[in-house]
């Protein structure tokens, strides 16, 4: 078929060659383009960053290849959380370890298997927080394995000590955990901060990283100028004024001293109760409040009154639950005469050893062992009694008598397990089985005026305890003065408990 005929209008030859020439061109051109088309080099698929997953398992094999994991830039950790906030704690390690320079894994020594670059003093830091964690896991487990094993009663003292100690030892590692996290994971810390001092002081910064061949990074200068640099100087404003003013205090200075050649003896340490800053100064206090309380009960007058006052107080409360005092006047009267009686004394000391007490001294005896452990007490109750008081079932006289009855029970069958069937504690339980069951349901039961007695009773005493250690409310500066200050804020608690029951 000739073009001629394709074409719908005349056209010159040269027209037509024009046409078919632009045509082919076109057609050419169309063929070379596909062919380069298929051929192209597809373009490279971003990568997409992974989130770190969370905790291990606590019973898990933590290694360096586990915790110094690539998590990008510093830039890059912040990024998985709104803000720069970097959420939970596992998170925050996983975080800071990944912003530093990626490493294999390390030897004990810091050294990287199979080259020569050590873990910087951040990676290992990373890596002491996890090992920290498992001990704190452990600890725990131990204070509740401990908790839960029936001991006999020859040892529950040494079981409550070890409890103790336990838990003292637990309150140090996370007061250690919250330091470490200050330094190695809180955003405030130096290792995340982008001023141009940090950079100027690095000295060895590739985009953003530290070169892990920078000696003065991994220098220990560096490391514990980092440590000065983050400590968080708010911890010692509370000591401060005392520290300035210690030597007004010239009894409470010498305390100190003492503590420090040797350590003073305790049962229970109540710093945070008492309002203490640490438990150095609360051992020191301990032992000037011990002096006074000796020097004080050395004037008959004085051990009179404190009696005197205690059976008013106590023969009131009973009074106002409605309950005859009788029996009560009897048992307080024996424990008088069994404790005038000094020929007891050596068996009293005996017998209060084997309970922990350290001190055979008014504070240590009456308000420590006796008092603060019997509101200890009620502050957590048996939920065999707890049962009993939240039954609706039962009316309120039936909940009282069953209360009652459970309480001697158990005064009852300790009275029979005791060493000195005649002893302090037997004297002391005659006491409690008057009392015990009055406090119960006076903290636990329906009666509210009953309940608002007690309570004020409780946060009487207790505040006695707190004025007693308070630098503004009793002078430490000589043996006589605190005590004459302890008396002063005594008869001034006594007084507001006899306003309050007369009522």
């Amino acid at each position: 078929m000739s073009v001629s005929r394709l074409l719908p209008f005349n056209l010159t030859t040269s027209q037509k060659v024009i046409v078919v020439s632009v045509t082919a061109g076109v057609a050419v051109l169309g063929v070379i383009a596909s062919y380069l088309g298929r051929r192209r080099t597809p373009k490279p698929q971003q990568r997409r960053l992974r989130k770190l997953g969370g905790r291990k398992a606590r019973n898990s094999v933590r290694s360096p290849n586990d915790i110094i994991s690539l998590a990008g830039s510093k830039a890059s950790g912040r990024s998985y959380s709104p803000g720069g906030s970097i959420h939970g704690f596992s998170d925050k390690m996983s975080l800071a370890s990944g912003s530093l320079v990626a490493v294999g894994a390390g030897t004990g020594t810091g050294q990287i298997i199979g080259g020569t670059t050590p873990l910087t003093p951040q990676q290992l830091g990373v890596m002491g927080m996890e090992a920290l964690e498992t001990v704190i896991s452990y600890w725990e487990d131990a204070l509740m394995g401990r908790n839960d094993v029936d001991i006999p009663n020859r040892i529950t003292a040494d079981q409550e000590e070890f409890c103790r100690e336990l838990q003292n030892l637990l309150d140090a590692a996370y007061n250690l955990q919250e330091q470490g996290e200050l330094l190695f994971l809180d955003e405030r810390s130096v290792l995340f901060r982008d001023d141009e001092n940090k950079t100027a002081h690095a000295g060895g910064l590739t985009n953003g990283h530290r070169s892990s061949s920078d000696p003065n990074f991994d220098s220990a200068e560096s490391f514990a100028s980092a440590l000065d640099q983050v400590a968080d100087l708010r911890e010692f404003e509370d000591y401060g004024e005392i520290f300035s003013d210690v030597e007004n205090f010239p009894l409470y200075h010498s305390a100190l001293e003492l503590l420090d050649d040797q350590p003073i003896p305790c049962r229970t340490v109540r710093t945070d109760m008492v309002g203490c800053n640490s438990d150095a100064e609360y051992y020191a206090k301990l032992h000037c409040i011990r002096l006074a309380f000796q020097l004080l009960f050395k004037d008959p007058k004085n051990t009179r009154w404190v009696a005197d006052t205690g059976r008013q107080i106590l023969t009131d409360l009973l009074c106002l639950g409605d309950k005859d005092p009788k029996d009560f006047l009897v048992a307080y009267e024996s424990m008088l005469e069994f404790l005038q009686n000094m020929d007891n004394w050596p068996d009293i000391e005996r017998e209060l050893e084997s309970r922990n007490v350290k001190a055979m001294t008014f504070y240590d005896v009456v308000l420590d062992f006796i008092i603060l452990d019997a509101f200890r007490d009620l502050d957590s109750p048996p939920n065999s009694v707890l049962a009993v008081v939240n039954n609706r079932f039962l009316s309120n006289g039936f909940k009282e008598t069953a209360l009652t009855t459970a309480v001697w029970s158990v005064l009852k069958a300790k009275k029979r397990m005791l060493k000195f069937p005649n002893g302090f504690m037997s004297h002391f339980y005659c006491i409690t089985e008057q009392l015990s069951p009055l406090m119960v349901w006076g903290f636990f039961g329906p009666d509210e005026d009953l309940k608002e007695v007690c309570k004020y009773f409780k946060e009487q005493m207790v505040s006695f305890m707190v004025d007693i250690y308070n630098f503004n409310k009793c002078r430490y500066t000589t043996v006589e003065e605190l005590s004459e200050d302890i008396l002063t804020n005594m008869r001034m608690r006594v007084n507001n408990i006899g306003v309050k029951f007369n009522q």
